[in-house]
């Protein structure tokens, strides 16, 4: 946890570092963000069997970050209702929360992938999302948007 004063009115503003995630069956998008900020950075994916991801790797990244909670992407229809990845998106955010003791947050992408495919083909990146992942952009965005919505939850 990081504390700022301000120079002009010595109002402390507290920083908290939050990891976003953007579940998937294959590959988990990974992003870390500050509150104070406002802003995110997107990591390498992790690799994930069925939707199950390597518990050492987050436990790495976990160590390295120290965040205050997490934002997990909730993958829900463009009607708003939920479906099979949504329940799996919840039960990793669940498992988060109760492997580290960290409040889990979780936050509507629709369309976060896509539009994260579009950014990278709009600034002259490769097509070929299985080599390119988007992942971390789609993590990226989610957090961004989580902390664009959430700003005095934490």
């Amino acid at each position: 946890m990081v504390h700022s004063e301000t120079e002009n009115t010595g109002i402390s503003v507290e920083s908290k570092t939050l990891l976003g995630f953007d579940f998937g069956t294959t590959r988990i998008g990974v992003a870390v963000g500050q509150t104070w900020l406002g802003t995110a950075t997107p990591l390498d994916p992790i690799k994930a069997k069925e939707g199950i991801p390597n518990w050492d790797v987050i436990e790495a990244l976990v160590a390295e970050w120290q965040p205050d909670g997490f934002v997990v992407g909730l993958p829900l229809n463009m009607d708003g209702s939920e479906n099979e990845m949504c329940l799996r998106a919840k039960k990793f955010a669940n498992r988060l929360q109760g492997r580290f003791g960290k409040p889990r947050y979780l936050m509507d992408e629709r369309l976060s992938s896509y539009e994260a495919k579009g950014m990278v083909i709009e600034s002259g990146g490769s097509r070929n999302f299985k080599e390119n992942s988007v992942d971390g952009i789609a993590a990226q965005m989610i957090l961004t948007s989580w902390f664009g919505e959430s700003a005095n939850t934490l």
